[in-house]
């Protein structure tokens, strides 16, 4: 059995590997987005001053691995046979979970997964204790910690709403002093900032960073024979002052002599810190566990009896965790962030969700977010009815920003000032600390997010046009964050039951399934990355000349032209075979190209104001393009619609010789839509468009005499109303659909052939 218990603990070190590759992914960069949205340094950068960080945060998270040894339950009422099972439930759980969060895209966070995981298979287990031996649910505090795991949830809960509202607090009180002119502002004003922000990150280093490593302990004969631990206890405020008036100094220095910005320090030197605290804080949720597991099994090996008789009190005293493992896993989590390919995607919610500019809205507005937005601006207005008019100018005249040209380009302009990324780092910095000092394992995801959020709320990047889009996609990150705390609680608590029912065989069955589920998520993940890479391209017009307007949208049209050909091609396979799949298939991507072309729409007015003065000309020939492309869209999702609905319904399906003549419709489309494609890919050869043109008498002859076709069937044989009904319209709209395809050639060759 020696061997069986040391096979779990090898296991779950790898299930440590895989949490520590997966969970990086998911969330590391959440610490990363002030940095990266305000476009202040290089990403390559930003990465070296969070792998720095991650390295030294690492190596001072030991004391937060108390929480996964004694944090939620009380180990002296466990035997080692018992606490193995609990550890091995939570890795499974998390690995499973994290897996299937990613593979859904929703947002999660490690910290909450772990103490869930903890609380759910601990809670099943001393249940199940309980009933074996006899004893009344109301023991259940025997063995679960239920006040320190009530306050870990509660500073868990509660880190969302103080940091939304501190964050907003900062933020508003900053803004009306420095205004978007901060960086015009007197030397003192901005070195006063730059003091404040310095200090706080240097006291958050200090309380996370140095007292966090076993090396705070050593007595020092510059403090008096006192540990570095002890003397920053014992004169904090005197260390708060010192450090305040040494960084104030600097600031000052650096503005006036050095002609530094002093908010590209602070981002730097915040991104650096907040790294730091993502590994303090976060490491635990990834090798917490396993570390108790093994020095739980040392603890078991050493004494010498029996696994289901050695009560594992032994987790209630203080135990150092070596510090190669904290090296390690500073460096998988190092190389994951460095080489991950998620590590530049993931940041792109917050950051949408936090511009200071309008952009394509990734989320759709629903009830609660309308709600609380009706609700906000009917405060709002009250509220001003209460403030001076005077006073309200004043406040109002803080907030005014010039927009920033050319801002549609949105990869090399940032989200918002270097001022709101200060905030959002040093707010978030301090929080953190805090919570870590009173060993609370808070979200650094919730709380990175949630500050973001209130600065983005109070700094006016949730406007009329925003607001309602913006408020929908912070409720569906929040509901992911409820998600997960309820399935972590639920499959830890149902995998610990059946390793207590099964024991070791059932564990190699649920790691089997675990890597069923893992490789087949990969494997589909890869064939829909390598199929839908033509999918994927977006439609985007960026050039402010006339030449270059001309130029990518000619690459748009053959574009759309290209989609469009494979979606009526998967509605003529569907409706022919009377198979749902294809046109399961085609409806989605008839929607995805319709809000595609949406989004171009959207972008228009700033399509307009980015213009060169000599290009104006432009605007119209691309509002044309744009109703014509809107158009054929619709006519696509029309189509999809019709074909789904009949086919999804089991209405009769179409006759012989429908689907023959379908077919042959598709054969002519198909020829038009390929030279359409080789007009757009060569797009200078004039004769390339005018054979395009050529081909659309021949194109509505043929769709033309097969209604007529129809009608005379109709009259004569046809008896499924239904039937009838999905041919006609399909007919009549796949006229319309080359209609508006020839009005996009005949409308850019027009141009060209000016030119």
């Amino acid at each position: 059995m020696d061997n069986t218990y040391l096979f779990i603990v090898i296991l779950l070190s790898l299930l440590a590997i895989g949490d520590l590759i997966v969970g990086v992914s998911n969330d590391a960069v959440n610490f990363l987005n002030s940095a990266i949205g305000s476009k202040v340094f290089s990403f390559k950068n930003i990465m070296i001053f969070a792998s720095i960080g991650i390295m030294f945060g690492a190596f001072s998270s030991s004391g937060m691995m108390e929480v996964a040894r004694k944090g939620i339950f009380n180990p002296g009422a466990f035997y080692f046979d018992e606490i193995i099972f609990i550890f091995m439930a939570v890795m499974m759980t998390d690995i499973l979970l994290l897996d299937f969060f990613n593979t859904l895209g929703l947002p999660t966070s490690t910290t909450v997964s772990i103490v869930f995981e903890l609380l759910g298979a601990s809670i099943v287990l001393a249940i199940i204790k309980m009933l074996e031996s006899g004893e009344l649910l109301s023991a259940l505090s025997n063995y679960i910690n239920l006040e320190k795991a009530g306050q870990i949830i509660l500073g868990i809960l509660l880190s969302v709403f103080i940091a939304f509202s501190i964050g907003a607090l900062v933020q508003w009180a900053s803004r009306v002093i420095f205004t978007f002119q901060f960086e015009k502002k007197s030397s003192w004003l901005n070195g006063l900032f730059g003091g404040i922000a310095l200090a706080a990150i240097f006291n958050f280093i200090l309380i996370k960073g140095i007292k966090g490593t076993p090396y705070s302990n050593i007595e020092l004969e510059l403090l008096n024979n006192q540990t570095i631990k002890s003397f920053i206890e014992n004169n904090l405020l005197l260390v708060q002052i010192f450090s305040f008036t040494i960084w104030y100094l600097f600031s000052s220095a650096i503005i006036n002599f050095f002609k530094w910005d002093i908010y590209k320090i602070i981002i730097g030197v915040g991104t650096f810190a907040l790294a730091l605290a993502f590994a303090g804080n976060d490491l635990v949720n990834f090798i917490g566990v396993p570390i108790a597991a093994f020095q739980s099994y040392k603890a078991w090996v050493a004494s010498g009896i029996e696994a289901n008789s050695f009560n594992m009190a032994i987790l209630n005293q203080p135990v150092p965790t070596p510090t190669i493992f904290l090296f390690f896993a500073g460096a998988v989590m190092i190389l994951t962030l460095w080489f991950s390919s998620k590590a530049k995607t993931v940041v792109r919610t917050s950051l949408d969700l936090s511009s200071q500019y309008s952009i394509r809205e990734r989320f759709k507005p629903n009830f609660i977010s309308r709600s609380l937005v009706r609700f906000s601006i009917s405060v709002n207005d009250k509220l001003k009815n209460l403030i001076p008019e005077k006073l309200l100018l004043n406040l109002n005249s803080s907030f005014e920003r010039k927009p920033l040209k050319g801002h549609k380009k949105r990869n090399g302009v940032p989200e918002f000032d270097k001022l709101r990324a200060s905030i959002n780092l040093v707010v978030a910095a301090i929080l953190i600390s805090l919570a870590t000092s009173l060993k609370l394992p808070l979200s650094t995801t919730y709380v990175t997010f949630m500050v973001t959020m209130g600065t983005s709320l109070a700094d006016r990047a949730w406007g009329a046009d925003s607001a309602v889009y913006r408020v929908a996609g912070v409720m569906n990150v929040i509901g992911g964050w409820f998600l997960t705390a309820f399935s972590a609680f639920s499959v830890g608590g149902i995998i610990v039951y059946l390793l207590h029912v099964g024991g070791a065989q059932v564990i190699a069955v649920i790691m089997f399934i675990i890597l069923l589920i893992i490789g087949k998520n990969y494997v589909n993940h890869k064939k829909r990355n390598k199929a839908t890479i033509e999918e994927d391209r977006a439609l985007i017009v960026e050039s402010n000349s006339f030449q270059g307007v001309i130029n990518e949208s000619g690459s748009n049209i053959e574009l759309v032209i290209k989609k469009s050909f494979k979606i009526y091609a998967l509605l003529i396979e569907g409706l022919s075979k009377n198979n749902l799949s294809p046109l399961e298939k085609a409806k989605k991507r008839s929607k995805k190209l319709e809000n595609e072309i949406n989004d171009l729409k959207d972008r228009l007015f700033y399509f307009i104001k980015n213009l060169e003065e000599n290009s104006v000309s432009a605007s119209k020939f691309y509002i044309d393009l744009l109703g014509c492309l809107h158009d054929l869209s619709e006519d696509l999702t029309y189509l999809a619609k019709i074909s789904h609905d009949h086919v999804n319904n089991n209405h009769l399906k179409l006759t012989f010789t429908q689907i023959k003549e379908l077919l042959l419709i598709e054969e002519s489309i198909s020829k038009i839509f390929k030279e359409g494609i080789e007009a757009f890919s060569s797009r200078q050869d004039q004769k390339e468009f005018e054979d395009v043109l050529l081909e659309k008498n021949n194109a509505f002859s043929l769709i033309e005499s097969k209604i007529n076709v129809q009608i005379e069937r109709t009259r004569a044989e046809e008896t499924s109303p239904r039937n009838t009904t999905l041919y006609f319209n399909f007919l009549i709209r796949s006229k319309d659909l080359i209609t508006h395809k020839f009005e996009l050639v005949e409308k850019y060759y027009g141009v060209v052939k000016k030119l």
